[in-house]
This record gives C-alpha cells, structure tokens and sequence, in this order.
C-alpha cells in the first residue's frame, strides 16, 4: 500500500527559494563576493596590500555561504512544511549557528597557523564582529531571495491561469454548431456521428482537463488533428489542413494548448469568411536545437470577425511562450492581404514527463 504524500504549504514554498538549484547557488556566491568586496573596502588600510585583504575576506565568506546553501538544501524538505515563521525562525538560527561555528574554525586555525591566516582581531571582537555582519546580512539575504522565489511562483501561477484560460475558451458557436452536425448525422450516417461523438469528448478533455505547463508536441498535434476532424464535418470541402510536419519529434515539449487554438482561429477567422474555403498549412522543421512550426490560412479581403478572440489567443500564447522560454523563443505574427501565418520557435526539449 503506497503511503500518501504529505501535503506541502504553498505559502512556505513560496517563502523559501529552492537552496539546491543552480541559479540559487549563483545569486549567493555573486552576493558573497560582493559582501566581500564591500567589506574589505571598509576595513582597507595601507599597512595591507588591497589583493591580499580581498582574497582572504572572500575565502572566510564563500565557505560560510556555501557551507549554508549546501545546509539550507538538505534542510529544505523539512523547513517547507513547517510554516512561514518557523522557516524563517529555524533557518535563521542553523545559519547563524554555522557562522559562528566557521568563524571559530577560522580563528583556530590563525591561532595554529598563524603565519599563513591572520585575523587583526581578538577572539570576542572576531566573533561578535561576525556574529554581528551575519545576522544582518542573513536576514537580509533571506529577505531578497523570498521576494525573488515569490516573483518566480507568480510567474508560474501566472502560466497556469492562462492555460486555464485557453480551456475554458471554447467559443460556444463551436459546441452549437458541433451538436447540431451530430444531430444531422444521427439520421443519416450514424456510424459517422458516434465517431463525432468521441471526437467532440477527447477535445473537450483535452481542453477542459488539469492545466498542465507543458505536453508532448505529439499530443498537441492528436488534440489539433480531432478538432480538425469534427470542423471537416461542418465545412466539409470547403475545409482543407495540409500537414507537412514530418521533421518534427513528437516527443518534443510545447506549451499546452499551443497548436489547437491557433488552428481555431484559422479556421474560424480564415477559412469560414471565405465563400469557397481554403486550405490551412501547418508546417514544422527542426533548426539545429530548436523547433519551427508555422500555421498559415488565406483570409477574405475586407472580412473580419467582430470579436477580438484572436488577438487575445495570441497574446495568450505569446505571453506562455515568453514564461516558458524567455528570450530563447519567439511567436511572429504575419498579416498580408491574403494571408495570415504564425510561426512558433522554440528551444527543443525532449525531456522526461
């Protein structure tokens, strides 16, 4: 019997970054050095050459916030689930406590070693004087890194509403017009309307499941191909979708519900305003590490719909596009008279669900 998994505190997690990640690590190695830089500048004289000062002041501080991320990680599990205040509390003390632990290692070993490591201090103003500084500079610190982890949970948040979003955005024009073709082809081709039927269930699952932030390329194309199939119903000839995406890893990572919203609106903007139809293109391509997908649709000279649904799906995708990938991808957007195309690229990821 598999036990259940205790229940995390969001609002700890949003409170402590996460110490074992490499970014963390960064921004607290930068910030020691520069504590380091700030210190010696402070305590600077002639009788010390300026090099020497730095290199020791930044030896004593990078083992303190090394030895404290390395403590804070191990730490992480526990300090997550135990509130706010007790976090803060409990994380304070243990660094506080390693620091006055390394600052006494320290002035052991100047005592043993003397000519090696020199501390211009006594014993009680070294420690106190560290006591002091790392008090100050953790509270400090653990501040930044809060409101940092707190602007990154945002971000994420930020990501899943607007999956959210995209899945409560089925236009009801869709579903009426969906349930009336259904009803057509209960009298005259049933097996073909109880296939409609699965089909117009898998998208609405599809649409109206958990948010997740990402899904494999290959079931962003399976999701885009069933709408395809249940507006080829309603269209018919008029309704034509070339799929040249062969190239394409469909085990890549995308951005859920990228594909499907921009094949609606093709349709639904593009092809439905032209009296004769058209025919739709998604195209992909690999580019080294990176992915290009590009959608295409001829558009009715003067004809537009009057709601602003397709910029508020490009927006949408584009925004997701940005917190997922920042500037290491890209959604360019081309309106020509006749033609409207959007091009994804994005940075290929074929990790692990």
């Amino acid at each position: 019997m598999i036990a259940a998994k205790k229940p995390i505190d969001e609002s700890t997690q949003a409170y402590l970054p996460d110490f074992c990640a490499a970014a963390t690590l960064f921004i607290i190695v930068l910030v020691a050095e520069l504590i380091a830089i700030a210190l010696t500048l402070a305590s600077y004289g002639p009788a010390q050459p300026f090099l020497i000062e730095l290199s020791k002041t930044s030896f004593f501080i990078l083992w303190i916030a090394l030895l404290g991320t390395a403590v804070m990680c191990q730490l992480k599990g526990y300090l997550e689930s135990a509130g706010q205040t007790r976090a803060f509390v409990i994380g304070f003390v243990v660094l506080e406590v390693m620091c006055l632990a390394v600052a006494e290692g320290a002035w052991q070993l100047t005592r043993i070693f003397g000519e090696s490591l020199i501390i211009n201090d006594t014993h009680t103003t070294f420690i106190l004087r560290t006591f002091a500084i790392s008090s100050i500079v953790i509270a400090l610190a653990m501040r930044y890194l809060y409101i940092s982890s707190e602007w990154r949970r945002s971000i994420v948040l930020e990501a899943q509403a607007r999956i959210s979003a995209l899945q409560a955005l089925i236009r009801p024009h869709f579903l009426f017009n969906s349930m009336n073709t259904i009803a057509a082809l209960t009298r005259s081709d049933p097996a073909r309307a109880e296939e409609a039927v699965e089909d117009l269930s898998d998208l609405l699952r599809a649409n109206l499941g958990g948010p997740s932030n990402k899904s494999t390329l290959k079931q962003e194309l399976e999701t885009a191909a069933i709408y395809q199939r249940i507006e080829k119903l309603r269209l018919g000839d008029r309704l034509a979708v070339r799929w040249d995406i062969g190239d394409l890893p469909m085990r890549a990572r995308i951005p859920s519900l990228t594909i499907q919203p921009l094949l609606e609106n093709a349709i639904y903007h593009g092809i439905e305003l032209l009296p004769d139809g058209g025919e739709v293109k998604v195209s992909g391509k690999r580019d080294d590490d990176h992915l290009e997908i590009t959608i295409s649709n001829p558009v009715a000279t003067g004809e537009k719909r009057a709601t602003g649904g397709n910029k508020m799906a490009m927006s949408n995708i584009q925004q997701r596009f940005e917190l997922a990938y920042g500037g290491k991808a890209s959604v360019v957007i081309s309106d020509d008279h006749d033609q409207f195309k959007v091009t994804l690229r994005f940075p290929l990821d074929e990790g692990a669900k």
